[in-house]
């Protein structure tokens, strides 16, 4: 299987500490002392499922997944 997603950034300023994504994925999500998400080292490499459910389950949509070139997979871009 071709992994599609290469890099997981959470937008601090859209977080709102809901903490979906570490329940969804508590080896690639933690809550720091600021009570934002922050993505664990080498989270990136977990199941492209995994993180595209963590990054769906966000209710504020804070969580976006990019593939090798950098294209934004999710959220969908508004265009």
């Amino acid at each position: 299987m071709d992994k599609k997603i290469h890099k997981v950034i959470v937008d601090r300023d859209l977080c709102i500490g809901a903490a979906t994504c570490v329940i969804v994925a508590p080896k690639v999500f933690e809550i720091d002392a600021e009570n934002k998400a922050i993505v664990l080292t080498g989270g990136e490499l977990a199941d492209d499922n995994l993180l595209l459910l963590a990054a769906q389950s966000c209710p504020t949509q804070a969580i976006f997944l990019y593939d090798k070139s950098g294209k934004q997979l999710f959220p969908q871009p508004k265009n």
